[in-house]
């Protein structure tokens, strides 16, 4: 069995961008042509005009640009269709990167030390998937993580907790707080791995 995950941004409840999306403004910034991204994909061009325009509607300004007539025309990202695909790719490669690092969930024992540690609240919890986000309020800052669902579960972690970033060289993880006592030892269980 294998861990698959699935990354898509919203804004105000409305997908921004997911893995066909992605792939869309992927093909057209290599074609500089929807028609032929199209092609590519083996999508119909209303289909693809249909996905642009949600985005559009969205995040309230075009992904992409037409350029009609001479020597340059073709169809192009903007700066935010650019900046939009490159976040998704980094966010994608990092959760794909830590689900499928089995080292990640072999059987983890470290001590603790005042130095890898950030005590902080949690904000807030999504859950999307095999993965999910905690948005992690350490004054004066706010730090997201990203951690399996099952982590989430088994730590019983939801807003108001206040718990512990714990910073490896590699990864951050977290670790809940029970009264004020802190931790000394953490042990991680393998979540999700191929066998």
């Amino acid at each position: 069995m294998k861990a698959r995950t699935k990354v898509w941004f919203t804004e105000d409840g409305r997908t921004v961008m997911g893995a066909g999306r992605a792939d869309l403004l992927r093909t057209i910034e290599k074609e500089h042509s929807l028609r032929k991204a199209c092609k590519e994909l083996g999508i119909s061009y209303k289909h693809a005009w249909m996905m642009l325009k949600k985005m559009n509607e969205a995040l309230g300004e075009p992904a992409i640009i037409t350029v009609r007539g001479g020597k340059n025309q073709g169809t192009f990202l903007t700066d935010l269709g650019r900046k939009l695909l490159a976040e998704y790719e980094t966010n994608k490669q990092i959760i794909n990167e830590t689900i499928g690092d089995e080292t990640a969930w072999e059987n983890v024992s470290f001590k603790l030390s005042a130095r890898n540690q950030l005590p902080g609240k949690v904000l807030e919890v999504e859950k999307n998937g095999l993965v999910s986000k905690i948005t992690i309020e350490m004054e004066p800052s706010i730090m997201t993580s990203v951690v399996t669902e099952e982590a989430v579960e088994k730590l019983d972690i939801k807003p108001g907790d206040r718990i512990y970033a714990v910073i490896k060289s590699t990864e951050v993880m977290v670790a809940k707080i029970v009264g004020e006592k802190v931790p000394t030892k953490i042990d991680l269980k393998e979540t999700n791995r191929s066998d």
